[in-house]
């Protein structure tokens, strides 16, 4: 059970509100392991890569590993503001996640969230010289959860032709934090 840190009873339920919201992302994101992350380039435009993110928390925060010499690391230091995409296309999940992003160099954080595999990336370790993280902080959350969507549209096509109403697209939900 996280422990509430808001002193008045209103700062107390903001909290546990937030929580509830970071712990409804994390259950949506909790099996994809990738996010294509957006940054806004010198020109204006957006560049996106693929990036592994780790588990979301009660803070709500997703953090990631990055290099300081990335043109993405250099991105968010001119412009913080992100996007966040994941999908399962499986299950027919989609996700976005708004938000800023902070690069840190968190020593603590590096060690909680390392792991041998990562050397790959960075040949030096936790202490390599071009490890950073980044602290993405979440703004807004939607998604799109439509677990039947290719059966669904094969429905909603026929309904279509028959002269039908279509069917609903599944469920869209905005999480504001």
């Amino acid at each position: 059970m996280t422990e509430l840190k808001g002193e008045t009873p209103q700062e107390q339920l903001e909290e546990i509100e937030f929580i509830k919201k970071a712990r409804e992302l994390s259950s949506k994101i909790a099996d994809i392991k990738i996010a294509m992350l957006s940054t806004v380039n010198p020109n204006g435009s957006l560049d996106s890569r693929p990036m592994y993110t780790f588990p979301i928390k009660d803070d709500g925060l997703i953090w990631m590993f990055a290099r300081k010499s990335a043109q993405k690391t250099s991105e968010i230091a001119q412009n913080p503001h992100v996007i966040l995409n994941y999908s399962d296309t499986e299950k027919g999940l989609y996700i976005t996640v708004n938000g800023l992003a902070i690069i840190s160099t968190d020593a603590l954080k590096v060690e909680e969230l390392w792991s041998d595999r990562y050397k790959t990336w960075f040949p030096y370790g936790k202490t390599d010289p071009d490890l950073c993280l980044l602290r993405i902080e979440p703004d807004k959350a939607e998604y799109w959860d439509s677990p039947d969507l290719l059966i669904a549209q094969i429905i909603s096509l026929v309904k279509n032709t028959l002269g039908g109403k279509p069917n609903e697209e599944g469920e869209h939900k905005e999480v504001k934090f």
